[in-house]
């Protein structure tokens, strides 16, 4: 298979570049820089030029492909409503393409589950998700699998970690180091459910090849890590006190990360294991922050 990958160069999607090569498949992998087309290149993908905004390059890469993988991602926090504006145009110029082909396209969301209780994939968008920017992309995604396209969802977690991570987790790491603590808000009994990205990364190959059309996948290794488990592995390897922050001072401690450091969700893949054969292999998140790469001398 042919694969079109957008964010093909990024900490997910690189990942998901090697996996669909080493399985096999043909990579054309989207680049908006000189640096990123370098490294497509030096893995072995073809290079597609453009970026998210340029949707007629997206639509070129489509037609060019039998499948596509979109993980690219506007990751701009000061603005997630025009993010995810931008993210629902790229995926309506890709299914306009894909339109009547059977082809996959497999579309990456956040876990929009409801809180409070295990989030299932059957569970649609909840409206109050700290990811509801991303609901009108997944409702786009799914509504192209009555228009002949293999469409799925794909759900991340907060928390997708490995070798390279540049999310929420090595900011805290950061935060921590500059602070002098290492901070939970309140007890820390907060959830956040988390994967490898390498395991992402092969679910994403196994829904290219295999998905049902108009279905939501989670890439979830732990349901439900609690804050403290983190913050107290973060203060142990930087020998830092770990202590509690209130949830109104989170934001002066955090910065714009306080509106994170609180949430919490449980979020089970059950359905998606079942479905497609996936179990996780690689170290959970505990285990991994505790190999120490995430602490490794920052200069």
């Amino acid at each position: 298979m042919r694969v079109f990958v957008t964010g093909a160069t990024g900490f997910v999607g690189s990942a998901v570049t090697r996996e669909l090569l080493d399985a096999g498949h043909e990579v054309l992998g989207l680049a908006r820089s000189d640096q990123g087309a370098e490294a497509l290149k030096s893995a072995g993908a073809e290079v597609h030029r453009g970026d998210l905004n340029d949707l007629d390059s997206l639509r070129r890469g489509a037609e060019a492909a039998d499948g596509v993988a979109h993980l690219a991602f506007i990751h701009d926090f000061t603005n997630l409503t025009a993010s995810g504006e931008a993210d629902l145009q790229a995926i309506e110029a890709i299914g306009d393409v894909l339109e009547g082909s059977g082809k996959p396209f497999v579309v990456t969301s956040g876990l929009l589950t409801p809180q409070g209780r295990v989030g299932t994939e059957e569970d649609p968008a909840d409206p109050a998700s700290p990811a509801k920017h991303r609901i009108a992309s997944e409702g786009a995604t799914l509504a192209l699998a009555e228009r002949g396209v293999r469409s799925s969802v794909l759900r991340l977690p907060p928390s997708v970690h490995g070798e390279g991570d540049t999310g929420f987790v090595p900011r805290f790491i950061t935060i921590a180091r500059d602070k002098g603590v290492s901070a939970m808000v309140g007890d820390g009994a907060n959830l956040w459910p988390a994967v490898h990205r390498l395991d992402a990364a092969r679910l994403f190959r196994l829904a290219l090849e295999s998905a049902p059309a108009g279905v939501r996948l989670h890439a979830v290794d732990d349901e439900g890590v609690a804050f403290h488990e983190i913050a107290e592995v973060i203060g142990r390897h930087l020998d830092l006190p770990v202590v509690s922050v209130a949830r109104e001072e989170a934001v002066d401690h955090f910065g714009w990360l306080g509106h994170f450091a609180p949430f919490g969700l449980q979020a089970s893949s059950a359905l998606t294991r079942k479905r497609l054969g996936w179990e996780p292999t690689h170290p959970a998140l505990i285990p991994d922050l505790d190999a120490g790469h995430y602490f490794a001398d920052p200069a």
